[in-house]
């Protein structure tokens, strides 16, 4: 192991419609290489309550952290990064705000092609309809997997989409 990781933690957060076990093939793959690593389980109801979801995973580190979101979790790992113990965030595929930027702003009219297949229920939450997670969420896995997606999927409180960021990490290009 490299000692630059070193007593370093991972913290994996996951994105819309997802749960912290869709890291499962990344997790022992961070481990083979030395590092602790937890995986974060967002409620998705806010963009304020999967911040305070990941700061607590944070917290509960005693060292640095290496903050590591996949989709809309670059959002919330944008907003949680300004921690003392974080050292470095990774984004996946994943949305990358500057400070008063929300979702809305980032997509800029673009509505991305799986908005159709969102079903919404009376609380204002969304998740993909089971017939498209393969399509736009699982692409890449076997069926058998893709059901477990499709179930397991956290539904998303569509408020986040337009809530901002109130602070920046002090993202360098």
């Amino acid at each position: 192991m490299s000692s630059k990781l070193n007593g370093k933690t991972v913290v994996l957060v996951h994105g819309a419609f997802a749960d912290g076990s869709s890291w499962a093939r990344v997790i022992p793959l961070l481990e083979a290489k030395g590092l602790k690593v937890v995986a974060v389980q967002n409620p998705l109801s806010s963009l304020e309550d999967d911040v305070a979801a990941t700061r607590n995973a944070i917290d509960q580190q005693s060292g640095p952290v290496i903050l590591v979101g996949h989709s809309w979790a670059g959002v919330v790992i944008t907003q949680a990064g300004v921690h003392e113990k974080v050292e470095s965030l990774v984004y996946v595929t994943a949305l990358a705000p500057d400070q008063g930027q929300s979702v809305v702003d980032l997509l800029a009219g673009n509505v991305p092609a799986w908005a159709d297949s969102l079903e919404k229920d009376a609380g204002g939450f969304v998740r993909l309809a089971a017939n498209t997670v393969g399509k736009y969420l699982a692409h890449d896995l076997p069926d058998s997997e893709v059901r477990i997606i499709a179930a397991t999927q956290g539904p998303w409180k569509w408020d986040c989409t337009s809530q901002k960021v109130t602070v920046s990490f002090g993202l360098q290009y």
